[in-house]
């Protein structure tokens, strides 16, 4: 089955358990009505335990899922006038990242976000969302146009890395990343960026120099990949299981770590279930930011900004520490 997921399979056998059931019913005289409600009260016994007590791995799967919502997905649902934009104005214009202003809520805003695809043409078009440098040079190019009309930034972030092929280094893929990381960090309008799949490495933190950094309850955010990990610490790509419970990158973790601001909730399930429900849950969440961001001036959230990456990875230690009495 297209999508199916490792630890969903006894879920899926028994939903199709039920629907064998219902489907007899119609057909034969005996009553199974009694078997099939209990079967029902079991899986949904079953669902509340297996997406109560989901694993790190458990969400490395949903947020790879092939049928998660992507970018255009959310910008379709959320915002209204999109008007896409295309080209770095240097080179070419690159799909696996997508941009252009919209209206939310009638507030005029920017809109930029990584964009990968839902079938094997659509990903090759869109090179499995890995973006070139002319793709992070186009959503500079767009970043200070918002700022020149003073247009609100939303980064939407889903991809498992900058693309690392010969041709992009070539033009300058980790110049444009930096540049990306150098210029969103003085940027004078609100900068607001969602993590709705995969945030891979540099590829996604070159879309992630926020205000406010938020993150779907099932989404993952690091430096490297559970399999890219495992194959560095212990020559064995096969162990990305573990690599992912000790990477910490799971939305709880990186909460309790300050590097996010807010947990999307997610449908049960995942965001596929329903990508309208969802869309509204980070609806509630955008506005609330925007909210706060556009009380500040430029120099406030150039400030703010500043003051949140400082913050991360701070801790305090003890003069016994130091071997100082």
């Amino acid at each position: 089955m297209v999508g199916e997921l490792e630890f969903e399979k006894p879920l899926i056998e028994l939903r199709k358990k039920i629907s064998e059931l219902k489907e007899f019913t119609k057909t034969a005289e005996v009553d199974l009505s009694p078997e099939i409600e209990k079967l029902e009260a079991r899986l949904e016994k079953l669902e509340n335990e297996t997406y109560a007590n989901l694993t790190p791995w458990d969400r490395v799967q949903i947020a790879r899922h092939p049928n998660r919502p992507t970018t255009l997905d959310y910008i379709q649902r959320l915002f209204t006038n999109f008007l896409e934009c295309h080209g770095d104005r240097l080179f070419g214009d690159d799909e696996a990242i997508v941009g252009g202003i919209a209206k939310y809520h009638g507030l005029p805003v920017t809109v930029i976000g990584h964009q990968r695809g839902k079938d094997t043409k659509e990903n090759i078009r869109r090179n499995f969302g890995m973006p070139h440098p002319e793709g992070y040079r186009k959503a500079l190019r767009l970043m200070k146009q918002a700022e020149k009309f003073n247009r609100p930034i939303i980064c939407f972030i889903d991809t498992k890395g900058a693309y690392p092929g010969k041709a992009a280094e070539e033009r300058g893929q980790s110049e444009a990343i930096a540049r990306n990381l150098f210029e969103m960090a003085g940027l004078t309008v609100p900068i607001v960026c969602i993590v709705i799949g995969e945030g891979g490495s540099g590829g996604a933190l070159a879309l992630g120099v926020g205000n406010h950094i938020h993150m779907l309850e099932n989404s993952t955010y690091s430096v490297i990949s559970p399999e890219g990990a495992a194959a560095i610490l212990w020559k064995d790509a096969s162990l990305a299981r573990r690599a992912a419970e000790t990477m910490k990158i799971t939305a709880p973790d990186l909460k309790a770590f300050g590097v996010i601001d807010e947990i999307i909730p997610e449908v049960r399930g995942g965001a596929h279930r329903n990508v309208d429900e969802q869309a509204k849950a980070i609806d509630n969440v955008l506005k609330q930011s925007l909210k706060q961001l556009l009380q500040l001036d430029g120099s406030a959230l150039v400030e703010q900004r500043y003051q949140k990456f400082k913050q991360i990875g701070r801790f305090t230690f003890s003069r016994n520490d130091l071997g100082v009495k």
